[in-house]
């Protein structure tokens, strides 16, 4: 996993917003400090509006860059998050970023990437996608939900679906679905995973890769109320590199991308 350095404390204009479906928003502002050094798998820290309401900042992965604009998808789920979907163009936001580490594309070597995400966990798959192709790696999206209501699919070529009421695609969950399709693309040469979903969706996929000796990096969820270490919020605990034991960590700082054998499954 690779770590970011280069952090601002911005002040940025949203330049549009639009519905995708499902209660999905995607939201661009302009920001051209955290443009200039996203990397995918960083995340952002939005507050919302100038008063304490909501208090704290909201999270984000970083969804796309386009020059000096920055992408992020937001699913409205609450006072904050309803007051971000509902912004208007030219409304002014506060944002720390870009934060926390990014996806590995580099180590170890692999011809094939495997991008799996459950329902808005395909917000960082975009970005990913294009570092990858960058790197001319071959690049297959394996991506679930409950229904099609929650399959995001914008910017992102090679989809394959799962819903577990069959509503889209193959019916049943996207373990179940890369079970069937990983023996193909294991002929093609070596193969990583890269996660983003539901923590059920991420631990069932952890113990997927291990049993198949896969190399697997995923991207955690929890509350980051500051994004830089400071509110101890988003502590997770993890197993030690070494295999033995088990320590917390700071998602926000040594997050939110980590090796998938150090899940607690």
């Amino acid at each position: 996993m690779h770590h970011q350095s280069e952090i601002t404390d911005s002040k940025a204009t949203i330049i549009s917003t639009r519905n995708l479906g499902g209660e999905v928003s995607l939201i661009a502002f302009t920001c051209p400090d955290i443009a200039r050094n996203a990397l995918p798998g960083n995340f952002v820290n939005i507050k919302i509006n100038p008063s304490n309401q909501p208090l704290l900042r909201r999270p984000f992965s970083i969804h796309n860059v386009d020059g000096d604009n920055v992408e992020i998808m937001a699913k409205n789920i609450g006072g904050g998050t309803a007051l971000l979907c509902n912004a208007s163009a030219g409304t002014a936001i506060e944002v720390i970023g870009p934060l926390g580490n990014a996806f590995n594309i580099e180590t170890p070597a692999f011809n094939t990437a495997i991008l799996v995400s459950g329902g808005i966990g395909t917000a960082p798959m975009m970005l990913l996608e294009k570092h990858l192709k960058a790197e001319e790696k071959e690049v297959i999206h394996v991506i679930g939900g409950r229904s099609r209501d929650d399959i995001h699919t914008r910017g992102l070529n090679n989809c394959h679906i799962a819903t577990e009421d069959g509503t889209e695609g193959f019916k049943g969950n996207v373990i179940e679905l890369l079970r069937n399709m990983i023996g193909d693309v294991m002929h093609e040469g070596p193969v990583k995973v890269f996660a983003c979903g539901p923590n059920p969706m991420l631990k069932a996929l952890a113990g997927f890769s291990q049993e198949r000796g896969l190399s697997c990096e995923v991207s955690l969820e929890t509350i980051m109320g500051c994004g830089i270490g400071i509110c101890y919020g988003c502590i997770v605990e993890l197993k030690n590199q070494s295999g033995e034991g088990t320590s917390s960590m700071l998602l926000c700082q040594d997050g939110p991308v980590v090796d998938a054998s150090r899940l607690i499954i």
